[in-house]
């Protein structure tokens, strides 16, 4: 059974789409269930974002970053190995800037703050014991909504809230782990949401996803210093919400 948080991926035919390419970066919109390379952990699953794009593009790429299985949007190859960690190591300095769309439960209180919470190193183990490292996000409630389907049995409606988030150190699941710190899980989140919601969603939606998009990446580029301003707008899934 599929979860919530790993929807099909898109056909493995469908071409990415592309929003930049060089003679040193690729950039595309990753589709929602897309994972972005092959792992032992999905050893069935044989379309990843990395062997798509580099039988696209007839050429080896190297990924410059992760996204999540279930997130969709900007996404960074590389299109040679020194690229690669040049992009890394740019990143990992923090010289990058991120955008990420949210869809959670509830109204957050207050319009726009900062989640400063370390986070354990791996998110598939218990915290105890490990190290916990600096984390922030800051975030913007965007948008408030109240949909006329239950989720709860002790209310008839839903309230949801549009959040943009920019992480500040890029954790694995830094988002999805402060927003649920926040009592603000993302729906469709699998393993820190709420099932019960993200079911209940998913039926009245017509569509299982994990409701998070990465809009927008800034960064130097790492053969000309050009300031690249990378953007993904949201699929038609998100029109209700924007």
């Amino acid at each position: 059974m599929t979860s919530p948080d790993s929807p099909l991926p898109s056909p493995p035919t469908a071409p990415l789409r592309l929003l930049h390419l060089d003679d040193h970066l690729a950039v595309i919109d990753k589709p929602a269930g897309l994972l972005v390379h092959r792992t032992a952990i999905d050893a069935h699953e044989e379309d990843a974002a990395l062997q798509r794009l580099r039988d696209q593009l007839g050429r080896p790429v190297w990924p410059a970053h992760r996204l999540d299985r279930g997130t969709s949007g900007v996404l960074v190859f590389a299109l040679s190995a020194a690229v690669a960690s040049a992009l890394g190591q740019a990143l990992a300095e923090r010289l990058t800037s991120k955008r990420y769309l949210a869809l959670v439960r509830g109204w957050p209180t207050g319009d726009a703050g900062v989640v400063d919470h370390p986070l354990a190193r791996d998110p598939e183990l218990p915290s105890a014991g490990q190290p916990h490292l600096e984390a922030q996000t800051a975030w913007s409630c965007e948008r408030r909504l109240e949909l006329p389907v239950a989720t709860d049995a002790r209310f008839s409606t839903t309230r949801l809230a549009l959040m943009a988030c920019e992480p500040v150190q890029g954790r694995r699941h830094q988002i999805r782990r402060h927003l649920k710190h926040l009592a603000h899980p993302i729906v469709g989140d699998a393993n820190h949401g709420k099932g019960p919601l993200n079911r209940a969603l998913a039926a009245h939606f017509g569509l299982q996803r994990l409701w998070l998009h990465a809009q927008r990446l800034t960064l130097t580029h790492p053969v000309s210093g050009e300031t690249l301003q990378l953007e993904a707008e949201p699929g038609p899934e998100w029109a209700p919400f924007l």
